[in-house]
């Protein structure tokens, strides 16, 4: 695994070939973006979501939590760092895609369903804790009909997408641009074991693309 010095040495090697073979597309970056699509992804090493989906820089626009989650809409004048890129995207850049993707073996999933951290104290597990319990609720449907074992884990791992999007559309910026037709909200999940991605479609049923 790659420690701070090795990653420099990927950064000379970045700049070396990809900054000057691209070097045109850097200056043209370095004047704006214009994104057409938001990603909300999964903080885990595993699933990169430019690398997932083989993009250029200032193609995506990128948020990346423990599991994929996005919160509801909220006016509890907190500081909240999804919503706030979540607004930026939608009415600054004007996306007009948005993409939950979850994916395979996720551990913030597995502390969900085992509720692992509850009852910890704030650094010690306690954001861990409230943070996952947006599932709660999804929790209970899947123990309810696949137990605790792989199945319900995989099962959660699929909910938190149908959450996300569900808590996507508590925003007002959302759903009245849906109705425009100027957005569109889509589910996916990459099983990192064999390398597929799988699309939800508008009944929130998850296949291979």
């Amino acid at each position: 695994m790659a420690d701070f010095t090795e990653l420099l040495a990927g950064y000379g090697r970045f700049r070396v070939h990809d900054w000057t073979r691209q070097r045109d597309r850097w200056a043209e970056l370095s004047e704006g973006q214009s994104p057409k699509v938001m990603i909300i992804a999964c903080s885990d090493s595993r699933v990169d979501p430019a690398q997932v989906f083989d993009t250029s820089p200032g193609e995506i626009f990128v948020v990346r939590n423990v599991a994929n989650l996005v919160p509801p809409f909220e006016l509890d004048g907190k500081r909240h760092g999804v919503s706030a890129a979540l607004e930026f995207a939608v009415t600054q850049l004007q996306v007009s895609e948005i993409v939950v993707m979850g994916h395979g073996s996720c551990g913030g999933v597995h502390a969900a369903l085992t509720q692992a951290f509850d009852g910890k104290a704030p650094g010690e597990g306690g954001f861990i804790a409230h943070w996952v319990d947006m599932l709660d609720d999804a929790r209970d449907r899947v123990i309810a009909t696949h137990g605790t074992g792989p199945d319900a884990l995989h099962a959660l791992e699929l909910e938190t997408v149908r959450v996300s999007i569900a808590n996507l559309r508590t925003f007002p910026c959302i759903p009245e641009r849906e109705a425009a037709g100027t957005l569109r909200l889509r589910g996916a999940y990459f099983a990192i074991a064999d390398g597929v991605l799988h699309v939800m479609d508008d009944d929130g049923e998850f296949a291979p693309a």
